[in-house]
C-alpha cells in the first residue's frame, strides 16, 4: 500500500530525469495529471499523455532537457506530506531560488503555480517546489 502517491511521482521524475530516460510513466490520479499540466505550462517537461486500461490508467510523462542533454528539471522536492500538511495564504506564498523555480499549490481554484495564487488572491496546500 502507498501512503503518497505524489511523492512517488516525483521520485519517478527525479530518477527518470537524472537516468536520461525520455519518458515514464506513473499510475494515473487526478491530482497527478494536474501536477503534469502545470509542469507542461510551465516549461519543466515536454508533455504528458493519460493511457486508458481496465484499472486506473497510466499517465505517460515526456521529460525535457536542454541541448547539451541537461534535465530541465534540477531539483524537485515534496512540501506537504500526508503526516505533516503545509498551508499558505496567497500573501505567504513561498519563493523558490528567488522565482526561478515555482511552488505547485492545490487550492480551491484548482492546482496553479504559487505566482498564480499569489495574482488571482487565493492560498493553498503547497505541494511541491520545482527548480
Amino acid at each position: 500500500m502507498m501512503t503518497d502517491p505524489i511523492a512517488d511521482m516525483l521520485t519517478r521524475i527525479r530518477n527518470a530525469a537524472r537516468a536520461r530516460h525520455r519518458r515514464l510513466n506513473v499510475p494515473c490520479a487526478k491530482i497527478k495529471v494536474e501536477v503534469a499540466r502545470v509542469l507542461k505550462e510551465q516549461g519543466f517537461i515536454k508533455g504528458y499523455k493519460v493511457i486508458p486500461d481496465r484499472r486506473q490508467g497510466m499517465l505517460r510523462i515526456y521529460l525535457k532537457y536542454t541541448k547539451d542533454s541537461v534535465p530541465v528539471i534540477r531539483g524537485i522536492q515534496r512540501v506537504s506530506k500526508p503526516g505533516r500538511r503545509v498551508y499558505r495564504g496567497f500573501d505567504e506564498m513561498p519563493k523558490v531560488l528567488d522565482g526561478l523555480g515555482v511552488s505547485i499549490v492545490s487550492s480551491s481554484k484548482g492546482v496553479m503555480t504559487n505566482k498564480d495564487c499569489a495574482r488571482i488572491r487565493c492560498g493553498g496546500e503547497i505541494i511541491c517546489n520545482v527548480w
